[in-house]
C-alpha cells in the first residue's frame, strides 16, 4: 500500500510541476483588496494556482493530522485500560486461588512440585570444587 501511496505522490507533483511550467509564460494581475486603490501584484497563473492550492490543502492536511493525533491517542488509551483490566482480574484470579501456585499449575489445578532435598549432605561441593571432608 506504500508503494502505491508514494506512485500517487510523485505523479501529484509531477502534475503540479508541469501546470507551472505550462503556465508560467504571461503574468496576471492579482487584486489583493478589492476598493478605490487595490494593491496587486503580477505573478504568473501557474504560481498563483500553486500557492492558492496551498493556502487549501495545508490547513485540511493539518486537521486530518490533528484527527489522526487524537484517535491514535484515544485508541492507546482504550488498549492500556483493556491491558490494566486484564492484568488486574488475572491477579486476582491468582490470589483467589492461593498465592504459593504458579499460574501454569493454577491452571492445570495441580499443586507445584516439591523440591528435592540433597540425598547425602556430602555431596556438597566447596567453593574450589572439592568435596567437603
Amino acid at each position: 500500500m506504500q508503494i502505491v501511496r508514494t506512485i500517487l505522490w510523485v505523479l501529484l507533483a509531477v502534475f503540479i510541476a508541469i501546470f507551472v511550467l505550462i503556465n508560467f509564460g504571461e503574468p496576471q494581475r492579482v487584486k489583493i483588496w478589492i476598493s478605490e486603490d487595490p494593491v496587486g501584484f503580477d505573478w504568473p497563473v501557474g504560481i498563483i494556482a500553486l500557492v492558492f492550492w496551498l493556502l487549501g490543502v495545508i490547513p485540511t492536511w493539518l486537521y486530518h493530522r490533528g484527527v489522526k493525533w487524537s484517535l491514535s491517542r484515544r485508541i492507546r488509551s482504550l488498549e492500556n485500560s483493556i491491558k490494566s483490566n486484564a492484568l488486574s482480574q488475572r491477579s486476582a484470579i491468582d490470589q483467589a486461588q492461593g498465592s504459593d501456585s504458579s499460574p501454569a499449575s493454577a491452571q492445570a489445578g495441580t499443586a507445584p512440585a516439591p523440591v528435592a532435598p540433597a540425598a547425602n549432605p556430602d555431596d556438597i561441593l566447596t567453593p574450589n570444587g572439592e568435596k567437603s571432608a
